[in-house]
C-alpha cells in the first residue's frame, strides 16, 4: 500500500470549523460492510443499530489547555509553547513543540506572566520545533498544574483558523473524558450526548472504557510512499482488569463490540492477543494500523471524516475495505458532509 492510495480532492470548505449546534445532532453516514451500503442519518439514530448487552468502547482521556503564550527574554517577541508531555514531575521539565522555532534557542528564556511567576528555560532542541523546557515556578507542584491550566487555551488543531472561544473548553471535551493527559480529542467520542448515553444505557447496551493520551504525533503527515516506512509517535495507553474483562465477555459471546474512535481502536488492538483476548495494558504504544490488517476485538466503530493521507483514514480503509471507503469519501464530499476533529461521523457495521 502506497500513501498516494489514500489522496481525495477535499474541498476547504467541508473543513468544520465548528462543532453541530447539538453533539448527538451532527450527520451520521452509515456502511454496512456486508451489503456494500451507505445510509445517510442523524447521530443520535446510532442507538438504532444496536441491541441489549451489545458493547460501546469509549477512550476517557482528557485534553488539558496544552497551547499557551510566552514572550521570549529582550526581545518580548511572542511564542506559542505547545505542551506535548511531562518528563519529570520533580524538576518540572517538559517536551513542548514552540512556533516560530527559529526565535528560540537553548538557554532562552520565555515569561509567561507580567509579575514574572511562570518562566521557562530552554534546555534542549528535540524536532525542528521541538524543545526540552524547564518551567521555573515558585510553589507547589499542584500551584503550578493549575497555573499552566489558567494561561492555557484549548488546543484546537491549527487547521480551524479562528481564535478559540469559550465553548471549546467543553466542546472540544467528550462528555465522559476523566483521564487528563490528551493534547487533542478523540473526536469520535465528540458525538456523545448525555441524552445519547442514557438512551443507550436504557436499550441495555453496556460500556467498557479505556485510556489513549491523544498526541500531535496523530496529526502529523506521513512523509514517506512506502507506509511500512512511516514511523508513528508513541502514545499512552491505560487499560484496566476490569475493563479488559467487559470487552472479553461480549467477545467471547459474539456480541456487536464497537469502538468509538481510532484512538480506542489503536488501545485495544495495541493489547490483544492472537486468540482475540484484551490484557490489561499500562504503557506505550507506536502501533500504525493500515490495510491489510486482521482486527481482533471491534466488529464496528464510529470515526469521523478524516483529511486525504492521513494515519486515521488509512486505519479506517483497513477496517472498511479501502475500495468502499473510498466510495463513501467520495459519496460524503458530493454530500458535503464536514471533515475533521468538529466534523460529522461514520459508523462502519
Amino acid at each position: 500500500m502506497k500513501t498516494s492510495d489514500f489522496n481525495f480532492d477535499l474541498p476547504e470548505e467541508l473543513l468544520a470549523e465548528h462543532p453541530s449546534e447539538h453533539r448527538d445532532e451532527s450527520r451520521l453516514m452509515v456502511l454496512d460492510r456486508k451489503t456494500q451500503t451507505i445510509e445517510h442519518k442523524t447521530f443520535k439514530d446510532v442507538v438504532d443499530y444496536f441491541d441489549e448487552k451489545d458493547l460501546f468502547i469509549f477512550n476517557n482521556t482528557k485534553v488539558f489547555p496544552a497551547r499557551l503564550y510566552g514572550n521570549k527574554e529582550k526581545t518580548g517577541a511572542k511564542i506559542e509553547v505547545f505542551l506535548l508531555r511531562e518528563l519529570d514531575k520533580e524538576t518540572r521539565v517538559w517536551d513542548v513543540l514552540v512556533d516560530p522555532a527559529r526565535k528560540i534557542r537553548i538557554g532562552n528564556k520565555l515569561f509567561f506572566t507580567e509579575d514574572e511567576s511562570l518562566v521557562a528555560e530552554v534546555i534542549d532542541n528535540t524536532t525542528s520545533r521541538g524543545r526540552t523546557l524547564r518551567f521555573l515556578f515558585d510553589g507547589s507542584y499542584e500551584e503550578f498544574r493549575t497555573k499552566l491550566k489558567e494561561l492555557g487555551e484549548t488546543p484546537l488543531p491549527k487547521y480551524i483558523k479562528r481564535d478559540v472561544e469559550p465553548e471549546d473548553a467543553e466542546r472540544y471535551q467528550t462528555i465522559y473524558a476523566k483521564v487528563e493527559g490528551a493534547v487533542a480529542a478523540p473526536t469520535a467520542g465528540l458525538h456523545f450526548s448525555r441524552h445519547l448515553m442514557k438512551r443507550l444505557e436504557i436499550k441495555g447496551i453496556d460500556f467498557a472504557e479505556v485510556t489513549l493520551h491523544v498526541g500531535l504525533g496523530t496529526f502529523n503527515p506521513i512523509e514517506v510512499e512506502d507506509l511500512s516506512k512511516h514511523k508513528m509517535e508513541s502514545e499512552e495507553i491505560i487499560i484496566d482488569e476490569k475493563n479488559a474483562e467487559i470487552i472479553n465477555k461480549a467477545v467471547q459471546e459474539n456480541r456487536r463490540v464497537c469502538a468509538v474512535g481510532t484512538t480506542t481502536m489503536r488501545a485495544i488492538e495495541t493489547s490483544v492477543s492472537s486468540n482475540r483476548k484484551i490484557s490489561a495494558f499500562n504503557g506505550w504504544t507506536n502501533k500504525f494500523i493500515y490495510p491489510p490488517h486482521d482486527f481482533g476485538v471491534a466488529n464496528t466503530m464510529i470515526t469521523n471524516f478524516h483529511t486525504p493521507k492521513s494515519t486515521l483514514m488509512m486505519m479506517i480503509a483497513a477496517f472498511a475495505g479501502k475500495d468502499f471507503l473510498m466510495q463513501a469519501y467520495e459519496e460524503a464530499v458530493r454530500e458535503k458532509y464536514k471533515f475533521y476533529s468538529y466534523g460529522d461521523a461514520m459508523l462502519i457495521l
